[in-house]
C-alpha cells in the first residue's frame, strides 16, 4: 500500500496506470542505462549518496545482502540513485561499487541530473514526500527501498534500513516472479 502522504499532489488521483516514468542516467561504469535495460525485468530502486553517514550504510548493506539473494534470479534486478550527484561522479560511484562488492551486471549505481534524480523519486517512485525543485539546497534523504514490476508499477515498499524488511522483500520478490511466470 502506498503511503498517501508520499505522493505527489499532482498525482493524488492517479489510481492503476501510475508507471516509473523514462529515464536516462548514468552507472558507476559510465554507460547510459535507462527504463529499457530494466524492461522485463523486477528491480528493487533505492536513493543514497556515497558520503552518508547515517542510513545509506545500512541500506546499501541491505542491498548487498538482496544481491547475493537474487544472484541466480536473471529477471531481478538493483538500481541505486545517487541524490547528491555533483559528488557522486562516475570515477566516485565505481569506487563505491568496488568497495562494497557491487555486482555490475545485478545492480547499478547511477548519477545525472540532479533534478531529473528528484523528479523520479518524487514524482515516479513516491519515495518522499518533501517538495522540491532539485535545486542546490534541495536534499532528499529516504530509506526506501520500492520493489517495481516488469511493468514498470510501484508493488511495495520497504524500510532499508531494517533487515526484517530485507526477508519480506524477498518473499515479495518470489510472489513476483511467480506472477510474472519467472
Amino acid at each position: 500500500m502506498v503511503n498517501y502522504e508520499l505522493v505527489d499532489s499532482t498525482l493524488q488521483h492517479v489510481k492503476k496506470f501510475h508507471r516509473i516514468a523514462d529515464f536516462s542516467l548514468v552507472n558507476q561504469n559510465g554507460q547510459t542505462i535507462t527504463q529499457e535495460y530494466y524492461d522485463g525485468k523486477i528491480y528493487v530502486a533505492d536513493f543514497f549518496f556515497t558520503t552518508c553517514p547515517t542510513i545509506c550504510p545500512k541500506m546499501t548493506a541491505n542491498m548487498s545482502f538482496l544481491q547475493s539473494e537474487i544472484m541466480n534470479s536473471p529477471h531481478i534486478m538493483l538500481l541505486s540513485h545517487s541524490v547528491t550527484p555533483e559528488i557522486d561522479s562516475v570515477p566516485v560511484l565505481k569506487k563505491y561499487a568496488l568497495d562494497k562488492g557491487v555486482v555490475d551486471t545485478k545492480w547499478n549505481l547511477v548519477t545525472g541530473s540532479k533534478k531529473h534524480i528528484y523528479h523520479l523519486a518524487r514524482k515516479s517512485y513516491l519515495a518522499v514526500k518533501t517538495e522540491g525543485d532539485g535545486g542546490p539546497f534541495d536534499m532528499i534523504h529516504t530509506e526506501n527501498f520500492i520493489l517495481v514490476d516488469p511493468d514498470r508499477r510501484i508493488r511495495g515498499f520497504y524500510d532499508g534500513t531494517q533487515k526484517e524488511a530485507m526477508q519480506t522483500l524477498l518473499e515479495d520478490l518470489k510472489v513476483l516472479e511467480a506472477e510474472y511466470g519467472f
